[in-house]
């Protein structure tokens, strides 16, 4: 898949915290080398940098980057993760 966005703001992410690091990870693994997805991360666990940021680096080292984008009216977080193009994921 190209460049896309998800949409990690609706009710069951603002519940669910564990849910939030799962659909990211597999949106990323979804994600075409060199292109981006765009994370809208619900505001009810708080800043992103926090929790999501050093799970995704900690998962997927150097094989990504992440971008903070921007903080929503509404309150939640964009977050832009390119994949590397040379690198290729396997889901574990």
């Amino acid at each position: 898949m190209g460049s896309w966005s998800i949409n990690l703001e609706t009710e069951e992410y603002a519940l669910d915290r564990d849910l939030i690091l799962k659909d990211s990870m597999e949106a990323i693994y979804k994600t075409t080398p060199g292109y981006f997805v765009n994370l809208a991360v619900a505001q009810n666990h708080g800043n992103p940098d926090d929790y999501l940021v050093p799970a995704l680096q900690n998962h997927f080292g150097n094989q990504i980057h992440i971008r903070f984008i921007d903080q929503c009216g509404c309150g939640g977080y964009v977050y832009r993760v390119t994949r590397r193009q040379t690198d290729r994921l396997y889901f574990s």
